[in-house]
């Protein structure tokens, strides 16, 4: 049986562009699967799809168990969506921003009005409510844009990269609240460049590339098909680095790589810490004397870099993505 999002070839093409080119997905309920990829890789357009701001070319996408094409009307009020950049009013205080959503909801005005207060505080925001929305910085419209998204506790989440261009702690704030979703059963679908932000909140993870999906797993089980743990030196003399390469090619796996102006020295071995303690024993036996050593294993920028060929360099705020039109930030419409 499906899960919360399923999508099966999804296909779609903007001109000689072929954003999507048979997108396959299934998002078991209450989980988080998080979407990466290079810029153009077809991101933003699957999350689109889905959430009916565009129509695929083919393919099929069901969402809470609705069909997308089928029931534009019904997904919309089953879905929420936060998009690339905040779409709030600047001219509404936040409180107001959130009453507003709940209304066009046809939420009561008390219910709406609570609602607000609910969300001002999970959101750290209690203390800005009642300033117009253009006083507020990026990170705290970030925060106000999710919490608009999520005024009718909708039970499928789309975040298409939600912390780009936030501070360490309000990204964190972000995680926290993302977690909470989740263990209350919300099933999200993240789009993201930080991949440590994939490892960490994503359950599974999938990477397209070229609108396809190239890989998906868990991020333990994508860092051992990139496979091969590292031992990385960085020795103090740079004299000593011919004899450094000797002690490690006798312990490698393969080829011994340098960088003469960081002084560092990279080896795949297998054998973990106990090999890392007869590397640092022969090392110290030549008497070569490092400034930082240690064994390195395989991250999500390695799975990048392996599957896509490069690392994940979007700039916070970019997008090379061919879209269309850009599209309304929140998906959910109030019902007829």
């Amino acid at each position: 049986m499906p899960g919360a999002i399923y999508a099966e070839g999804l296909v779609k093409h903007f001109g000689d562009v072929k954003a999507l080119d048979g997108v396959d997905l299934d998002v078991p309920e209450g989980t988080v699967l998080g979407l990466l990829g290079p810029n153009g890789a077809g991101k933003t357009t699957t999350v689109r799809c889905l959430t009916t701001l565009l129509r695929p070319d083919r393919g099929t996408a069901i969402v809470a168990g609705i069909d997308v094409l089928k029931h534009p009307d019904a997904v919309r009020r089953s879905v929420g969506l936060s998009g690339q950049f905040a779409a709030v009013d600047e001219y509404l205080t936040g409180r107001e921003n959130l009453q507003m959503v709940g209304q066009l909801y046809q939420m009561r005005a008390k219910a709406a009005k609570q609602r607000a207060a609910e969300l001002l505080e999970q959101f750290h925001l209690t203390d800005a409510a009642d300033r117009p929305t253009k006083t507020y910085s990026g990170g705290m419209r970030r925060r106000l844009d999710l919490a608009a998204a999520l005024v009718v506790r909708p039970p499928v989440m789309f975040m298409d990269e939600p912390t780009t261009g936030l501070d360490p702690r309000n990204r964190q704030q972000l995680w926290d609240v993302i977690k909470q979703l989740v263990s209350g059963g919300t099933t999200l679908l993240l789009t993201t460049q930080y991949l440590e932000e994939a490892d960490h909140l994503a359950h599974d993870i999938c990477v397209v590339d070229h609108g396809r999906v190239i890989a998906r797993g868990t991020s333990d089980q994508l860092k051992a098909q990139t496979g091969g743990e590292r031992v990385e030196v960085v020795v103090r003399d740079r004299g000593h680095i011919t004899a450094a390469v000797e002690v490690l090619s006798g312990f490698g796996k393969g080829e011994t790589t340098v960088e003469e102006h960081t002084r560092k020295l990279t080896v795949p071995v297998s054998g973990g810490a106990k090999l890392l303690a007869e590397v640092i024993r022969e090392l110290d036996s030549r008497d070569i004397e490092m400034d930082d050593v240690g064994l390195r294993r395989p991250t999500l920028d390695d799975v990048f870099l392996s599957l896509t060929g490069h690392l994940a360099e979007e700039k916070p705020g970019e997008s090379s993505e061919a879209e269309g039109p850009k599209a309304r930030k929140h998906t959910k419409e109030p019902a007829q």
